[in-house]
């Protein structure tokens, strides 16, 4: 299963995505109070399959993860995540030894919790990373949002598995939102930034062409992948 993928922005509180994969219920309770009170939107789940169907649809901006997991070690998830994404992870885990903790910052883990801890120990620790500006920045790497892939580098577009015929328009708007998929886009600011701000004309020509993106991308019977914001103007549909 694909691992949606994130720009690398650095969130705020109030619009941060956390992912808490915990299987322990007390600790999973904790940790879901003292986020959610600190004004972070929390996903729970308790398994490494849960955790990847998640991701598939959405990446958080950061990931809580614990080592032990039911059917899975948790730094296997920490190797796709940071293979996919630019998200924040901090690893918790009752095991303290010091090869647990190497192996974790190895495969791209940013902290270490070692349980139990406090609630405000843990929110201290988030905050901390989301003021800590990212310097490997995963612009360059594709970009999956469930079964649509698109590369920067390569410009190319799949949608399950197959290779999808953009026009140089239809794929500039494509990858300006899907790199700010949770910013909603003005008509004038996709016309400045695909067709230039010396472009002069009518701004509903963004229209014309989201229009065609959308017969081009969109399943049948699915969802589209384009979010029109009546009175605002477009963003990507998670």
């Amino acid at each position: 299963m694909e691992i949606a993928t994130d720009c690398g922005r650095i969130p705020t509180v109030t619009d941060t995505d956390v992912l808490l994969v915990e299987d322990a219920p007390e600790f999973a309770q904790l940790a879901t109070n003292v986020l959610t009170d600190a004004g972070y939107r929390v996903r729970t789940v308790s398994t490494l399959a849960d955790a990847l169907a998640s991701m598939s649809s959405a990446m958080p901006d950061l990931v809580v993860l614990d080592l032990g997991l039911p059917d899975g070690d948790g730094l296997d998830l920490c190797r796709s995540i940071r293979e996919h994404s630019n998200a924040y992870v901090i690893v918790v885990s009752g095991r303290s030894g010091e090869v647990d903790k190497l192996k974790g910052f190895r495969l791209g883990a940013d902290d270490f919790l070692v349980k139990p801890f406090s609630g405000r120990e843990l929110v201290a620790r988030v905050e901390a990373l989301l003021r800590r500006p990212r310097t490997d920045s995963a612009e360059g790497l594709p970009r999956v949002f469930g079964d649509l892939v698109l590369d920067p580098h390569s410009r190319e577009v799949t949608v399950q598995g197959v290779k999808v015929d953009l026009t140089r328009i239809e794929f500039d708007l494509l990858e300006t939102m899907s790199a700010n998929p949770k910013l909603v886009f003005t008509r004038q600011q996709l016309l400045d930034k695909v067709w230039g701000p010396n472009w002069f004309g009518d701004d509903h020509v963004v229209d014309v062409h989201m229009a065609n993106l959308r017969k081009k991308v969109d399943v049948a019977d699915q969802k589209s992948w384009v979010r029109t914001v009546r009175g605002v103007g477009y963003s990507m549909a998670l």
